[in-house]
C-alpha cells in the first residue's frame, strides 16, 4: 500500500536541488529517518542516480583516433556501394532478362506441344562443327530471331549500365 507523505514534495525538491543530505533542514534528515515512505523514496532516488552516473561514466566515444578511423570506414563502404551500384543494377537486369527468356522458351515450346525428348533425339551434338550451328541451321526466321534478340539484350545492357552510372 503506497501513502503519501506531507514531506513527499520537499524531499523530491531538496533531491533535485542535490542538498540532501547535507544541505537541508535538520528536521527534513529526521522526518525521513521516521518515515518509511520518504526513507525509501530517497533510496530510490539515490540509487537510480548512482547508476545513471555509474553508466554515464562508462560509456565513452573512445579514442579521437578509433572514432576518425570508423568514420573513414563509413565513408569507403559508403563510396564501394555507390560504385558498385552500376553492376549490380546491370546484374539484376541481366537475371530478369534470362528469366524473361526462360519463359518465353517454356511458353513457344508449351504452345507447340512438348517435344522435347524427341528434339533432343534428332539432334547429334558431337558431330555438330560450330555450337551454334544446330541452332543457326533451322529456318531463316530462327536466325534472325536468334541475332536480333542477342543484339537488343546486348544494347539494352549497355543502356542500363550507362543511366545507372550517370545517376551515381
Amino acid at each position: 500500500m503506497f501513502r503519501s507523505c506531507s514531506f513527499e514534495k520537499e524531499v523530491a525538491q531538496t533531491l533535485n536541488d542535490g542538498h540532501w543530505p547535507d544541505g537541508c533542514a535538520e528536521e527534513l534528515r529526521a522526518h525521513v529517518k521516521d518515515c518509511a515512505s520518504c526513507a525509501d523514496f530517497v533510496l530510490v532516488t539515490q540509487t537510480f542516480r548512482r547508476a545513471k552516473s555509474e553508466s554515464i561514466d562508462e560509456v565513452s566515444a573512445g579514442s579521437p583516433g578509433l572514432v576518425w578511423w570508423r568514420a573513414q570506414l563509413q565513408r569507403r563502404n559508403a563510396m564501394a556501394a555507390r560504385v558498385n551500384r552500376p553492376t549490380t543494377i546491370a546484374q539484376a537486369f541481366a537475371w530478369v532478362v534470362a528469366a524473361l527468356v526462360g519463359v518465353i522458351f517454356v511458353a513457344a515450346q508449351y504452345s507447340r506441344g512438348v517435344r522435347w525428348p524427341e528434339w533432343l533425339s534428332n539432334r547429334v551434338f558431337w558431330r555438330a562443327s560450330s555450337p551454334f550451328s544446330g541452332v543457326l541451321a533451322g529456318s531463316g526466321w530462327n536466325s534472325l530471331l536468334l541475332i536480333c534478340g542477342i543484339g537488343a539484350l546486348a544494347c539494352l545492357s549497355g543502356i542500363v549500365v550507362y543511366l545507372a552510372s550517370e545517376r551515381s
